[in-house]
């Protein structure tokens, strides 16, 4: 589990998104930033938070968010997953686990009986200076926009 906590400064990355262009942290400087990092683009449960944000987009952004998706898919699955859920914001395809390293969101994870190391459902709320101010560990997917924004 990740050992950043509000008030820690978010650490910088820079990734291909679903596209394959580079995004950076540094790129979001001056508004407030959802990332969340997601396990696995097209699953049940990815999907249902993945709509869920998009669904509430333009309320993020008349409140001055951007948000970024993270796993560790494909630059090519990550593209379908955009496409098929017509998602307006980007994803990044952290394939080297570089920023999903950096925001400490991999580890052990149990389920169904089963031990695995895997992507941690994890959402960070960062300010205008790169700043955490929010970490969410305990994911509600359906109801992720209520969790971020209250």
């Amino acid at each position: 589990m990740t050992q950043l906590q509000p008030g820690d400064q978010a650490p910088e990355f820079t990734a291909k998104d679903e596209s394959g262009n580079d995004v950076s942290l540094s790129d979001f400087r001056g508004k407030k930033l959802v990332i969340f990092f997601y396990p696995k683009a097209n699953t049940p449960g990815c999907t249902v938070e993945a709509c869920n944000l998009s669904d509430n987009y333009e309320r993020f952004q008349s409140l001055g968010y951007e948000i970024l998706g993270v796993s560790a898919d494909t630059q090519r699955k990550q593209s379908n997953f955009k496409k098929k859920f017509e998602l307006p914001y980007r994803l990044l395809a952290d394939v080297d686990k570089e920023v999903i390293e950096a925001y400490g969101v991999w580890g052990p994870k149990k389920f169904m009986g089963r031990e695995f190391d895997g992507i941690h459902r994890t959402t960070f709320i960062i300010d205008e200076k790169g700043i955490i101010e929010d970490v969410i560990l305990k994911v509600k997917t359906k109801e992720h926009t209520n969790q971020i924004l209250t």
